[in-house]
């Protein structure tokens, strides 16, 4: 089954969404000792590595709007395979530092 580059797109503007709203009023050491918003981030996370994976064997010239896409696939695979190693102050500043701009340029390929 070919998957639509352009659904893999929304999925993950919508996985940046849902992100920023789970975490939005949160403070570091708030979203460190919330289990229930950790794993529904790093779930999200794994859903925007999988869409630009998808992205990148359907059509990759999409990908030329996404800074550091490989680091973030990279990052997917971590969140899923590397569970036990996954820091929650890398993923709070990926959060901080890397959705918004992320979903700036997701919005742009649209």
């Amino acid at each position: 089954m070919q998957h639509d580059p352009m659904v893999a797109v929304e999925d993950a503007i919508n996985a940046c969404k849902l992100i920023l709203e789970f975490t939005s009023d949160m403070k570091e050491a708030e979203y460190c000792a919330d289990m229930k918003t950790k794993a529904a981030v790093e779930r999200e996370f794994e859903i925007i590595g999988e869409a630009l994976n998808r992205i990148k064997i359907i059509a990759p010239s999409l990908l030329e709007h996404v800074d550091n896409w490989r680091e973030i696939i990279g990052f997917r695979n971590v969140i899923a395979h590397g569970y036990d190693v996954v820091e929650d102050e890398i993923v709070w500043d990926s959060i901080q530092r890397n959705i918004p701009v992320l979903l700036k340029q997701l919005k742009k390929i649209k």
